[in-house]
């Protein structure tokens, strides 16, 4: 009977999309309110800096350890075994030497974003052009692999088939990304 009962909750689809739609306005109403809070850029990009140590940590962390970290190493080590899983460690020293040499860098000189930094010491138009540019590029085909496994978490969750709407699934998960972050920043 139990048993039963179990199965029958976690598979009902209305019951899924409800818990999904009421997560989604709980945090939607979360930012909102934080972006109240933002007064400034400083609010805005570094949470006013009142973050401590290691609520810093758990964020940057939460950075690193991404869907397409995840899928990626796993993927790795399925495939090449020990050499996949050396293949992770790259990442890890990589990410911690770029951390330790860029994030220091920033941290000096008061701005929020590479292209700062570099418009600061150079001509202003041609280096955020080709600032934003990088970064825009760099992102986009990493969040493609973040949407993906998102949504299809999502598609799962919601027990969404075929791949038109699985294609809608990932898209309004990545545009629901979006307004969190435009909206309510660091915070």
């Amino acid at each position: 009977m139990t048993g039963e009962l179990a199965q029958g909750a976690v598979g009902d689809p209305l019951l899924n999309a409800g818990i999904f739609v009421f997560f989604v306005l709980v945090t939607l109403v979360i930012v909102f309110r934080a972006s109240r809070r933002a007064k400034t850029a400083a609010d805005y990009y570094a949470a006013g800096r009142s973050f401590t140590g290691p609520q810093n940590g758990v964020a940057i962390s939460g950075d690193y350890l991404s869907a397409a970290s995840f899928l990626g190493i796993a993927g790795a080590i399925a495939v090449y075994g020990y050499d996949g899983f050396l293949y992770s460690i790259g990442f890890l020293v990589a990410w911690l030497v770029a951390l330790l040499l860029v994030a220091e860098l920033l941290r000096n000189t008061g701005k929020f974003t590479m292209g700062d930094v570099l418009s600061f010491r150079m001509r202003r138009r041609p280096v955020r052009a080709a600032a934003a540019v990088s970064t825009l590029v760099v992102s986009f085909f990493y969040l493609l692999a973040q949407m993906a496994g998102a949504g299809g978490l999502v598609a799962l969750l919601l027990n969404v088939e075929g791949r038109g709407a699985q294609a809608l699934v990932v898209a309004v998960v990545g545009l629901l990304m979006i307004v969190y972050v435009l909206v309510g920043g660091m915070r």
